[in-house]
């Protein structure tokens, strides 16, 4: 996998949307950040742009982001949000200059789509805050991204819990994933990975159970799951039941799934949409290790 180049003062990052509709007063906070580390931020045409729920049309979308992989004052793409809109976009995009010449693309949930496509292209991502929510994240949080932007050494630990369903271990392997919805809706187009001999990592927000259970079985079915060196389990925030309870809540969902392989797994990364949401570098080979304690993630 190829890393980007690392960003020093003064250089370009851009800020666009791929998805949802967002003002530029919603991105101060991620302007500011920026400029506290002495880069260059750039809106793009998408900003304060909306069509119904998205940030302008697909085409205007598609433009935006193309533009900025195109430039080469740009040394970084950070996605303004998530919410919905990547898919419809991905498909009209031009790599040849990226491929060439590759910028961090930085972003997660729906910027899952990109974070998988951009893996098949053999480019390492960021999966991490954006713009639109970072004010409100931990210090880490921040803090992680820039480490990453600046080539700093990296690495994770968090306390292990879900005891009773981690499984120790020690992996290597490269890091794919992101957002479980989007990776069951990217099955079988250009922009899935193989997973084999990979750390998967998933997380997800306001699902019901039951659809967490049926995406996993997918996967499983769709041998997503089979080949994987590890499993890493980010924040599976704000589940919701139905009235007749669905009987398990989602990291025993996630662990009955992948019950037959014997690769480590471990729930709790600090990753996802919680407030503590740390930069992963995406088609990095990293090293897993979980034991009883805690699990460990070295970049």
């Amino acid at each position: 996998m190829i890393t980007p180049i690392f960003l020093k003062p003064g250089d370009t990052v851009a800020i666009v949307s791929t998805a949802r509709k967002v003002s530029k007063e919603e991105l101060e906070p991620g302007v500011q950040l920026l400029e506290k580390w002495g880069l260059q931020p750039l809106l793009g045409k998408t900003i304060g742009t909306e069509q119904n729920q998205f940030a302008g049309n697909d085409a205007l979308r598609t433009a935006d982001f193309q533009a900025m992989l195109d430039n080469p004052k740009v040394k970084a793409i950070w996605c303004a949000r998530g919410g919905y809109g990547t898919v419809r976009m991905v498909d009209g995009l031009d790599f040849s200059a990226f491929k060439k010449n590759p910028k961090w693309i930085i972003g997660y949930s729906d910027i899952t789509v990109l974070h998988s496509h951009i893996h098949n292209l053999g480019v390492e991502t960021m999966h991490a805050d954006m713009p639109a929510d970072i004010g409100k994240r931990t210090v880490e949080a921040a803090t992680s991204i820039k480490k990453v932007l600046f080539g700093e050494e990296y690495k994770i630990s968090f306390p292990s819990k879900e005891k009773e369903i981690t499984r120790t271990g020690k992996a290597v392997g490269q890091l794919v994933g992101g957002n479980l919805s989007v990776l069951y809706s990217i099955l079988g187009s250009d922009s899935s990975v193989n997973t084999d001999g990979k750390i998967l990592f998933i997380e997800d927000l306001d699902e019901y159970l039951y659809h967490i259970d049926r995406m996993m079985q997918n996967l499983k079915r769709s041998g997503f799951l089979k080949n994987l060196a590890g499993l890493v389990v980010g924040g599976m925030s704000d589940m919701n039941d139905n009235t007749i309870p669905f009987g398990k809540k989602a990291p025993a969902i996630i662990a009955e799934a992948v019950s037959e392989y014997e690769y480590p797994v471990c729930f709790n990364a600090p990753a996802g949409h919680i407030k503590d949401n740390r930069a992963f570098i995406m088609g990095r080979n990293v090293t897993l290790e979980v034991n009883e304690v805690d699990a460990k993630l070295t970049f």
